[in-house]
C-alpha cells in the first residue's frame, strides 16, 4: 500500500481504526478474532493502528498489544487520553494526569513508546499550551514520538503547534460529514499538520448497507444520535445515492468510493475505517488503489455540498464539546 506522512511518521495511505472491536458497535469482539483482525491489516500493507484508552475503556488497547507485540517495530500505534473514568466521564488533560495514563497506555499496549499521542478532546480547563508543553516532555522523554490533536478547532490547532509541533489533527469527515473543510482542513495544510479522518464510512452509512428505517440496539451508538434516527436515515438518502451511481459506474463498491475521495482531498489525508469484517476490512484497503476522475471528484464535491444532511454528528451535549 502507498504510504503518506503523519509529522515524521511514515503511515500507510489508509489505516485501521480498532474502536470498533471493543465498543459502540454491540458487544466486545471475541479477542481472538480481534487479533486475527488486526493482524491480517497488517499483511494487507496497514501499518497505522488507532486506539484510546476511552475505547472499552482500556480493552482495546490492551487488545492492540496483544495483537501487535509480534511486529510492534512495523506499525505505527495511535492512541489518546484526556477523560476520567468516572460515571460522568469529565475531561481531564491536566498535566499530571497525561503523564500517570501514558504510563498506563505503555503498559496496556505492550510496548515503550507511543508512536501518535492524541489529546482525545480539548479540556477547557486546561491550557492547550500546558498539554503541548506536557507532551513535548515527553517526547524528549522517549515515551511519546508524534503529538496529536482530535475534534480541536483551527485556534487550538495554531496555539498548540506554536509549543509542540502537530503531526496530525482527527475529526469525523467524510462525504456526509464536511465541516472541517472550513477551518481546520485549511489550518492543516498551512502548517504541514497531517488528517486523520475517523469515520470516514458515515458510520457504514456511505457504504449503503444501512436500510431506511432500521433501527439500532442500544449498545450501538448509532441509536443515540441524531442522524439515524429513521427520519434522518429517510432524508440522508439522496447522499448515499450519489456514492451508489459513482460506484455503479467505477465498478468498485460504493465504499471504496468514499475512501477514495477523501484519499483524493490531499496527500496529508489518511482515512482510519473501522470493521469487524475481515472481507470488508479487503475491501477498505483496497480502496488505497482506487483512483476517482477529475469529473467524478467534481460531481461528488459539487453535489455533496448541495445535499442537505439532516441530524447532527452528536446529540447536541455532545456536539457542544467538539471543535474547542
Amino acid at each position: 500500500m502507498d504510504k503518506r506522512q503523519l509529522g515524521a511518521l511514515e503511515v500507510s495511505a489508509i489505516g485501521l481504526g480498532c474502536m470498533g472491536l471493543s465498543t459502540n458497535y454491540g458487544d466486545p469482539v471475541d479477542t481472538d478474532h480481534g487479533i486475527q483482525l488486526i493482524r491480517a491489516a497488517h499483511e494487507l500493507g496497514v501499518t497505522l493502528f488507532d486506539t484510546a484508552e476511552a475505547y472499552g475503556p482500556f480493552t482495546n488497547e490492551t487488545l492492540l498489544g496483544q495483537a501487535l507485540t509480534p511486529i510492534r517495530d512495523q506499525v505505527v500505534l495511535a492512541t489518546k487520553f484526556g477523560f476520567e473514568f468516572t460515571p460522568t466521564r469529565a475531561r481531564n488533560s491536566k498535566p499530571d494526569h497525561i503523564r500517570q495514563v501514558v504510563d498506563q497506555m505503555l503498559q496496556r499496549l505492550q510496548t515503550d513508546r507511543i508512536d501518535l499521542l492524541y489529546q482525545h478532546r480539548v479540556d477547557p480547563e486546561v491550557p492547550i499550551e500546558d498539554v503541548a508543553g506536557t507532551v513535548r516532555d515527553l517526547i524528549a522523554e522517549g515515551k511519546v514520538v508524534q503529538f496529536g490533536l482530535s475534534e480541536a478547532s483551527a485556534d487550538t490547532i495554531r496555539r498548540a503547534h506554536a509549543v509542540q509541533p502537530v503531526a496530525a489533527v482527527q475529526s469525523e469527515y467524510s462525504i456526509w460529514a464536511r465541516e472541517p473543510e472550513d477551518e481546520v482542513l485549511p489550518v492543516c495544510e498551512e502548517l504541514g499538520i497531517g488528517f486523520v479522518p475517523w469515520s470516514p464510512l458515515g458510520q457504514g452509512f456511505l457504504t449503503g448497507t444501512v436500510a431506511k428505517g432500521q433501527s439500532f440496539t442500544a449498545n450501538d451508538i448509532r441509536s443515540r444520535f441524531p442522524r439515524f434516527t429513521s427520519e434522518a436515515l429517510a432524508a440522508n438518502q439522496p447522499v448515499v445515492e450519489l456514492v451508489q451511481q459513482i460506484a455503479a459506474r467505477t465498478e468498485v463498491t460504493p465504499g471504496q468510493v468514499a475512501l477514495a475521495w477523501l484519499l483524493a482531498k490531499s496527500p496529508s489525508v489518511v482515512p482510519i475505517p473501522g470493521t469487524r469484517k475481515i472481507d470488508r476490512l479487503r475491501e477498505n484497503t483496497a480502496a488505497a488503489d482506487v483512483t476517482l476522475s477529475e469529473g467524478e471528484l467534481d460531481q461528488l464535491n459539487d453535489l455533496s455540498s448541495r445535499i442537505e444532511i439532516r441530524g447532527g454528528r452528536y446529540p447536541d451535549q455532545l456536539e457542544a464539546q467538539t471543535n474547542l
